[in-house]
């Protein structure tokens, strides 16, 4: 039985797709600390000639929270990115870790960091389902 394995073509564009993925949520975090830090001194009143109210305060927190939320997702999608990137280099990206066959390019188009094909990924989704009940 032969492995099976993504043509060398496909690896480059996959390859240069998760190099694009990575330098955007890198930027994205670099932009969004950007702005906290500025936001940080804004809502210390340095800027500010008004009152600083209870109201705006719970406002700032929930945003606060949110951007924390949202950043700690995009760290979590740079570290599969370079798990993909890794994958790549070994000669095992786009290889569906249950199963062993390749993982379609569609899939792969949209979530270049997959590690299951849509089969396996439904099959485990179905057991947490089972299991949750």
């Amino acid at each position: 039985m032969a492995i099976k394995k993504l043509p060398p073509e496909r690896l480059k564009y996959f390859e240069e797709l998760i190099r694009s993925e990575l330098m955007e949520s890198m930027a994205y975090i670099e932009n969004v600390t950007k702005e906290q830090s500025v936001g940080a001194r804004e809502s210390s009143g340095d800027l500010s000639s008004y009152a600083y109210h209870q109201a705006d305060q719970g406002s700032d927190t929930n945003l606060m929270e949110h951007t924390a939320m949202m950043l700690e997702s995009e760290r979590e999608k740079i570290r599969l990115l370079n798990d993909a990137m890794r994958r790549i280099q070994d000669g095992t990206f786009g290889i569906c870790e249950m199963c062993g066959e390749l993982i379609s390019d569609q899939r792969l188009e949209i979530l270049p960091y997959a590690t299951l094909c849509i089969d396996c990924k439904e099959k485990m989704e179905d057991k947490k389902r089972r299991q949750r009940r």
